[in-house]
């Protein structure tokens, strides 16, 4: 019996012939997008005819689309398996979409584009041709040399570029023409060192990288004209351009304080200016009584302190709807109790007759902008 048993367990588990193994991509390109349902298919099908004989991928980072582009991407992929979709709730930005994207990635070499087809593709073949043959870290799509261009550019909009340019260099750590490119092709490994140290703010990724490397990285710049938009809207606004500052202060400052305390005493400041104005006009033109004027100067202080923070201090995190509303409220309450160390350790200070009265205001107000700063930064704008 037990031969037998043993007979019938080696014949029904004859194992089934070995798979081959599948090779993966050398080369993964990371795509963000944000509303580009149009624009999705038709790069799909330029990737797929300039990286002809090449093992590549396209990963779409999709921050939470409203016009079906993801659905787009999933229906590609349903047919074309080296194409993939990574979907983000909660968060935004070109530079922190990069960054996930290339990390969701395990090719050895990574190339970063937009999705509204304004970058060359047929540029690829020789940037990966670049890495591949030459020793460089990087290879940047550059407008700035010889041979490329700003395209339809308005003279408005290259001043505006070139100043960006110029205002980046002082935080790079190696020589190049077109910081501003947000298409170049890295290798991994180049990335993997640089990564820890990147900001993850706004939209220009390139300089992020470049003053994150801990050593300048080797790189060369190929030229390309920048095209017209295929579909869809620029992201482009004023608020893309304070970012950029945000991210080079971060840079410039970050390493010794935390560009967010920064914004936030700013904001601090300007809601005591406020305050002031608010108080006087109440006493003075509404003739109200110094209670409900100090009220009400307090609290309209309060929200437009908190409705700053939310929109420049925190604009990765940004509160909307109901979200605004509840974060209004922990805002208070944090705020009330920063209020309450500020007024008691000045007031131990200063009756402990260890400091003058303006040191001992200024320890107050120090303490409850850190504890203001802290504890908002985990209950109100808490990471999704």
């Amino acid at each position: 019996m037990a031969l037998d048993v043993g007979s019938s367990v080696a014949v029904g588990a004859a194992a089934e012939p070995a798979r081959p193994l599948q090779a993966g991509p050398e080369l993964t390109l990371v795509i963000p997008t944000m509303n580009e349902r149009g624009n999705v298919a038709e790069l799909v099908g330029r990737l797929d005819r300039v990286l002809a004989g090449v093992a590549w991928e396209a990963i779409f980072v999709d921050d939470d689309s409203t016009d079906g582009t993801r659905d787009e991407v999933r229906r590609l992929s349903l047919a074309d398996g080296r194409v993939r979709c990574l979907h983000r709730i909660g968060r935004r930005g070109l530079s922190s979409a990069c960054i996930e994207g290339i990390q969701a990635s395990q090719a050895p070499l990574v190339a970063v584009m937009d999705a509204d087809l304004q970058h060359d593709e047929a540029l690829l073949p020789a940037m990966l041709a670049c890495l591949k043959h030459e020793p460089y870290d990087l290879v940047v799509g550059s407008r700035y040399i010889e041979g490329g261009g700003l395209g339809d550019w308005n003279k408005r909009r290259a001043n505006i570029s070139g100043l960006a340019t110029r205002l980046g260099r002082l935080v790079l750590k190696t020589q190049i023409a077109d910081p501003m490119s947000g298409f170049f092709m890295i290798r991994r490994d180049a990335f993997d060192r640089a990564v820890r140290s990147m900001s993850a703010v706004g939209f220009k990724i390139l300089v992020d990288l470049l003053a994150s490397s801990p050593k300048p990285l080797r790189l060369k710049e190929l030229p390309y004209e920048f095209r017209l938009r295929h579909t869809g809207e620029s992201k482009l606004d004023a608020f893309v351009a304070w970012e950029y500052l945000v991210l080079l202060a971060d840079k410039l400052i970050g390493p010794y304080i935390p560009v967010r305390f920064v914004l936030f005493s700013i904001v601090g400041g300007v809601g005591v200016v406020a305050h002031l104005v608010i108080l006087g006009l109440a006493l003075n033109i509404a003739h109200l009584s110094f209670a409900v004027s100090q009220g009400l100067a307090a609290g309209l202080a309060m929200i437009g302190n908190f409705t700053l923070n939310n929109f420049l201090t925190y604009s990765d995190r940004r509160l909307k709807g109901w979200d605004f509303l509840k974060g209004l409220v922990t805002f208070a309450l944090v705020c009330g109790v920063g209020y309450a160390g500020n007024v008691g350790v000045a007031n131990y200070l200063f009756a402990s007759n260890s400091s003058s009265w303006w040191l001992a205001g200024i320890a107050g107000a120090a303490i409850g902008s850190v504890w203001n700063y802290a504890v908002s930064s985990v209950v109100t704008w808490k990471r999704k």
